[in-house]
């Protein structure tokens, strides 16, 4: 038995659930850390091309000679995923470029879950209890309270705070579309690493030719191995965070996983303030542990 066969014989299994939140926490974590390098020390745009340029090479020869070829109708289906994501990357860049990193992270990964809520009802006919309710309320409280405290007491990038809250809201709604997007094309072939090949290789297209521009526009444009090397370790690093997802969503209902993905606002806390050296604060770790709260009462009241 491939591992493609056993994932397809685990759908709809209470094997299949405990999988899918292993892999949903381990997305999570892994989220965390992608959204750390793409903030970290270069220029996000050019962070983010280096690392769109390498998944999309690594992920070529699997989808073209690995990887079952892609059924007929999976071709729209690659069309709308790649707008969906160049939307959501291009929304995400200016986000980081106006806010700090544990300002717009806990934002842009709390909306989302919110909106694919509503998205899996209306797609794949998913329902929550009213306990799953109240989890998802008390992550809205934590989102808007981080928000209010933010705007209220940040001194850092206060002139850009506003534009970068609504960038990041932004960016949320597009979280929402393309986790319920993908969950509909990973279940719409039959091999699940024949979406995820071919997915890697189409969406490494798009932001390497922009950020290849912006580097070349730049008075002190940074080293290229050091980029480089962070766009390997991020291209391998995103196949594990979004593949666990995608896959997360294939085994079990979309919206829990793309709920309890949003525990990567406590791993983001941690990261922001050990990594990056950003100011976080007792209060501001609170209101994102309230968030991850939130997302566990979704979980556990299913």
């Amino acid at each position: 038995m491939t591992l493609s066969d056993w994932l397809i014989s685990l759908e709809g299994t209470p094997q299949g659930h405990d999988v899918a939140l292993i892999l949903a926490i381990m997305a999570a974590f892994l989220h965390a850390v992608f959204g750390a390098l793409q903030k970290g020390r270069h220029d996000p745009w050019l962070s983010r091309g280096a690392i769109d340029a390498s998944y999309g090479l690594i992920a070529m020869p699997f989808a073209l000679f690995v990887v079952p070829w892609p059924e007929a109708h999976m071709w729209p289906i690659f069309a709308g995923a790649f707008l969906i994501h160049l939307g959501y990357k291009l929304l995400q860049a200016f986000a980081y470029t106006k806010g700090a990193y544990t300002v717009v992270y806990p934002v842009v990964r709390g909306t989302g879950p919110l909106f694919t809520v509503f998205g899996a009802y209306l797609i794949f006919g998913e329902t929550f209890t009213l306990g799953q309710w109240f989890g998802v309320f008390i992550l809205l409280g934590g989102i808007f309270g981080l928000a209010f405290y933010n705007y209220m007491y940040l001194i850092k990038d206060r002139a850009t705070l506003l534009p970068a809250l609504w960038l990041a809201f932004a960016t949320g709604l597009f979280v929402a579309l393309y986790t319920t997007y993908d969950a509909y094309g990973i279940r719409a072939t039959q091999d699940p690493f024949t979406f995820l090949s071919w997915f890697f290789f189409i969406d490494g297209i798009a932001i390497p030719p922009i950020a290849y521009l912006r580097y070349r526009r730049m008075v002190n444009p940074p080293a290229l191995p050091p980029l480089a090397l962070r766009g390997i370790a991020g291209a391998f690093i995103a196949f594990a965070s979004f593949g666990s997802i995608m896959l997360a969503t294939r085994l079990d209902k979309v919206g829990e996983a793309a709920i309890l993905r949003e525990t990567s606002t406590v791993f983001a806390a941690l990261i922001g303030w050990l990594v990056l050296k950003e100011t976080v604060g007792p209060k501001r770790i609170a209101l994102m542990s309230l968030i991850a709260l939130g997302a566990v009462i979704v979980e556990f009241a299913g």
